[in-house]
């Protein structure tokens, strides 16, 4: 199929043009439907004149539905849209993003999705749907523990969740406490959010992500706190998200004496309490209830998500020191990342 895609590409180059537009287009439908065309015409940056003739073919060939409410995908939509995504991802160059990101980096895959999360919201319901379909492929045997941390990205991937038909016995649990966040981007949020859509089981762990010494003492003396940290750090799987180090700091209400040790220390990621430069040197470590660095060893399952081009630098540092995960992204940060890493690509 590829051979005939390149020969097609030499012969009649504006075919694939207009596939990977009327491709774009599918994709827009199915992560904002119910969509109108004034809304999607500005999403995709053209005019409505130019959208509404794509629109009225993919109608035609019964790809979408048009109603007053927005245009929505049809069942051969999400049928087409699915057999669609390997060979775009080789028509589009993501396939070549993501040998060259897994080899430069040492890392066990990368999966990279289209557009920049910087530029269009959309994009992380994207990963997030990546994500899903990675979660579900990867869990072994009848009985799991997923652990799983907050954030919007993540939160992205609970809502992309869908029922597992294999009945198996999986149990999702916070990897982290609770930041102060809205509610909505909390791990324990996620967590019961992701079990109630792959219609299974959660446990949830009620504390501040950031404790004192003495505090956590106490806390973790308390037999239902330390029989769900067990389970947390005995997780198969564990699904995170990556941050920027300036972002999450300020999300900490990081002390001044820390702020400044993360500044002077040029941090550029963030994941799990740790503030990596971009080297992934550890410079500064939160003390937090969870999981910790060295709990992701143990033949554990590492899902790292994280996109947008700004969050190049923090994926790369955080990788340097993870060199088992997978990692889902989109083309806003991997192409800034082969940019990084190769310049004269």
């Amino acid at each position: 199929m590829y051979s005939l895609l390149n020969i097609q590409q030499k012969l009649v180059p504006e075919l694939l043009s207009v596939m990977q537009k009327r491709y774009q287009i599918l994709q827009y439908i199915r992560f904002m439907q119910p969509i109108g065309r004034r809304n999607l015409a500005s999403s995709l940056e053209v005019t409505e004149r130019v959208l509404r003739s794509e629109v009225t073919f993919l109608n035609e060939q019964n790809l979408i539905d048009i109603k007053t409410s927005g245009m929505t995908l049809t069942t051969e939509g999400e049928m087409l849209l699915s057999q669609l995504e390997d060979i775009m991802k080789e028509v589009s160059g993501q396939r070549l993003l993501e040998t060259t990101i897994q080899k430069a980096l040492g890392i066990s895959r990368v999966i990279v999705v289209s557009g920049d999360s910087d530029q269009s919201p959309w994009v992380k319901k994207e990963m997030g749907r990546a994500c899903a379909g990675c979660i579900k492929e990867r869990l072994i045997g009848k009985k799991n523990i997923v652990a799983v941390t907050g954030g919007t990205t993540l939160a992205s991937v609970a809502e992309m969740m869908i029922p597992d038909r294999k009945d198996r016995d999986t149990l999702f649990v916070p990897a982290r406490g609770g930041l102060g966040e809205h509610v909505e981007n909390q791990a324990n949020t996620i967590c019961a959010k992701m079990a109630d859509k792959f219609s299974s089981n959660y446990r949830l762990l009620h504390i501040p992500d950031q404790l004192s010494d003495e505090a956590y003492r106490s806390i973790i003396t308390e037999p239902s706190i330390r029989e769900t940290i067990r389970m947390i750090k005995s997780a198969d799987m564990v699904v995170h998200g990556i941050g920027d180090a300036m972002t999450m700091a300020a999300r900490r209400q990081t002390s001044d004496s820390d702020l400044t040790k993360i500044e002077e220390g040029h941090a550029v990621g963030e994941a799990f309490g740790y503030y990596f430069d971009q080297e992934g040197n550890i410079v500064h470590k939160v003390k937090t209830v969870g999981i910790q660095l060295d709990d992701l060893q143990n033949n554990k399952c590492v899902i790292a998500v994280a996109g947008g081009s700004s969050k190049a630098k923090a994926i790369r540092a955080f990788m340097k020191q993870a060199h088992d995960s997978i990692l889902i992204t989109d083309e806003g940060a991997a192409k800034q990342l082969v940019g990084d890493i190769i310049p004269d690509i």
